[in-house]
């Protein structure tokens, strides 16, 4: 496993402001179509408690870094999802952190077009938590060629895991980057092929959390999250083929 360390992601953020709970902050058509599609229209709040940052303006709608940060409600937290209303496959990712993974993550999505972004976190008393921010975008970013492809020797690269891991008061934050082109099928002749799964276990095999993934995240995916307590940690990587990958930090 080749390892180094990664800059910092690049989030020029717009952390969303306080609103009023019942009303939408980024006042979309589809709110109430997600809501019953990928929450089952249980009960939700408008809640400027969970931070949802992306840059204004998308510069590469290939690579838009946007970061969710729940820890408002760190303890209670069941499972954070994310999507992007306006993407021709929304959903990003859902995130189930454990008692020792912060109710954080940073990651690298594409975008089609200016969009509504959503982090929906449930919490143990069963409300869902929405967090809402918009990205103007110029578009292309989810049909674009696969720039990975194009690499030479992109094949013998693949799961190979880049990161580190750093040192910050009482969590540790992980940064990673997992070489993958995370091929989505909208690009003609190229079928899916993506990262689906992953889990960050601790040494001895226990599930720390666990991460599921849609195509609508960037090529060479990149990671950032925070777990507590010195000894070492193992993200554990399976895309829809069956490939498995590993690493160890």
């Amino acid at each position: 496993m080749h390892r180094r360390s990664l800059l910092m992601l690049g989030l020029l953020g717009a952390v969303a402001p306080a609103w009023p709970a019942g009303d939408d902050p980024v006042e979309s058509v589809m709110w109430a179509f997600f809501h019953q599609r990928l929450l089952g229209g249980q009960a939700f709040v408008h809640d400027p408690k969970v931070l949802l940052e992306a840059p204004p303006f998308a510069e590469d709608s290939r690579q838009v870094p946007i970061q969710v940060d729940a820890r408002a409600y760190a303890g209670q937290v069941v499972k954070i999802m994310a999507w992007a209303e306006l993407n021709p496959i929304p959903q990003i990712f859902v995130f189930e952190p454990g008692e020792r993974v912060a109710p954080m993550l940073a990651i690298r999505i594409r975008v089609e077009q200016a969009t509504p972004l959503r982090a929906a976190v449930l919490t143990r008393d069963g409300l869902w938590h929405i967090g809402s921010t918009r990205v103007e975008a110029a578009g292309g970013g989810c049909t674009a060629p696969s720039v990975v492809r194009a690499q030479a020797g992109w094949e013998d690269r693949l799961g190979q895991v880049h990161g580190a891991r750093f040192h910050e008061g009482d969590f540790d934050r992980l940064r990673l980057r997992i070489d993958h082109p995370m091929d989505n099928g909208l690009v003609g002749g190229i079928p899916e092929f993506f990262l689906n799964q992953a889990q960050l276990r601790s040494d001895d095999g226990q599930v720390l959390a666990s991460l599921e993934l849609f195509p609508a995240v960037a090529e060479n995916p990149t990671l950032s999250l925070e777990v507590q307590g010195a000894g070492q940690a193992r993200l554990w990587l399976r895309d829809n083929n069956g490939n498995e990958f590993e690493a160890r930090f």
